[in-house]
């Protein structure tokens, strides 16, 4: 059995909308990705089914308890969680990390030590720094090499001290594109005592995520960015979340999960990721052979990254084809394995903003600035400058979609 490109594009209706006669090319991916169907679908059930707050004595109320439930079980399911009680639901990664951030701070002291990287989104940068400033904290940092774009983890062995508390680090750079070694930096942070907080926003929609075998205390991730709804989701060990004392209101839960999600939920919304989650499944069952459940899942990741491998490594060669072209990222055939789809570039003479403004004309969709990556862009010295252009290609695109953006490619940086 094999990838069907056909049968996953017939899965996502916005992939047949045209605009004045021209479809729509998705390479806007890792700010948010389509809906499969069965997500739609999902939402449009519960919001008709279920539409109740939670814990009466009525039909509706009761079948709210359950989508939540469901939900909770399935992404419990696609992180290896021990258990679904330590799945947190959100609005988004931003705001659940900055909310959760005054929790986890009133485990330290003035003095302490945080370590931020110079890689990550500003979701995973300035609430802590926001937090260290309110307690007095020491903010180090974790640099990465603007010519390799990796992370060096001796530079880690550095910065950690006796007075280190928490790390906090992307398992993949929204930006570059590059995989981080989280399983590596938390084995560091183990051995030292040290908490750690991974975001997982762009890694989770194209590895398998296995919060046990990385060993992190927190894992957070955004499920519209790998084909659910507008929505955040947190893994936190069930000891640690324990520990934290939550910012609530008196009649909100004591208990975690449910301490930590403030007001009514987006009940729709969790039943859409559970479709999302459903999804991944389908595929690991009708392409890989895989039976179902948290083995279907690994399958079908590891299928998919394998297309999108082939995909990645098409647009670099593109790409290195145009004269004036930087790609700032992990361009080695042989390295694909260290990075995503995700492929930032620039021009020695054409403003990323006016290339993405001629491809949006053309209906492809891509991003240029530097997407949040503020450290990122500072540290490649393009923050000033108006970032890069953002391609990012997930696995229901196809490698004739990328043919076009190179085609129109050539055609504006020939002007």
């Amino acid at each position: 059995m094999s990838f069907d490109l056909d049968a996953v594009r017939a899965q996502f209706p916005a992939l047949a909308i045209q605009d004045n006669g021209r479809r729509r090319i998705y390479l806007d991916n890792p700010a948010g990705t389509q809906v499969p169907g069965g997500v739609v679908a999902a939402m449009s059930d519960c919001l008709l089914q279920s539409n109740a707050n939670l814990g009466g004595c009525f039909p509706s109320s009761a079948a709210a308890d359950e989508v939540v439930e469901s939900a909770r079980e399935a992404m419990a399911n696609l992180l290896n969680a021990p258990s679904a009680r330590e799945i947190v639901f959100g609005q988004n990664m931003t705001t659940i990390t900055m909310h959760l951030s005054r929790s986890i701070g009133r485990l330290f002291q003035s003095g302490d030590e945080i370590i931020l990287s110079r890689m990550d989104h500003d979701a995973n940068v300035w609430p802590w720094v926001l937090m260290a400033k309110d307690l007095d904290l020491n903010v180090r940092w974790l640099p990465f090499s603007p010519e390799t774009f990796e992370f060096d983890l001796n530079d880690l062995d550095e910065l950690l001290t006796d007075r280190t508390r928490l790390i906090c680090v992307g398992g993949a750079s929204n930006l570059t594109g590059t995989l981080n070694d989280v399983t590596s930096i938390c084995a560091r942070a183990r051995a030292a005592g040290v908490l750690t907080y991974i975001d997982a926003v762009q890694s989770l929609p194209h590895v398998a995520t296995d919060v046990q075998a990385i060993g992190c205390d927190f894992l957070v991730c955004s499920p519209y960015k790998f084909f659910g709804p507008h929505q955040g989701v947190l893994w936190g060990r069930l000891d640690v979340l324990e520990r934290l004392e939550p910012y609530k209101v008196r009649p909100a839960p004591k208990d975690v999960p449910g301490c930590f999600e403030t007001g009514t939920q987006s009940h729709e919304g969790f039943a859409g990721i559970k479709a999302a989650v459903d999804y991944f499944e389908w595929i690991g069952t009708s392409m890989t052979g895989a039976e179902g459940g948290r083995a279907a899942l690994v399958a079908a990741m590891e299928l998919l990254f394998d297309y999108e491998k082939s995909l990645t490594e098409h647009l670099i060669d593109g790409l290195h084809g145009l004269d004036g072209v930087r790609v700032l990222g992990i361009t080695a055939a042989d390295a694909m394995d260290r990075r995503v789809p995700t492929v930032a570039f620039t021009h020695s003479s054409h403003s990323p903003a006016r290339i993405a403004e001629w491809l949006g004309r053309q209906n492809i969709f891509v991003w240029s600035g530097h997407n949040y990556a503020v450290e990122v862009a500072r540290t490649l010295g393009i923050y000033e400058s108006g970032g890069a252009v953002r391609v990012g290609p997930v696995h229901y695109n196809s490698r004739e979609e990328l043919d076009e953006l190179l085609a129109e490619l050539r055609q504006i940086l020939a002007a």
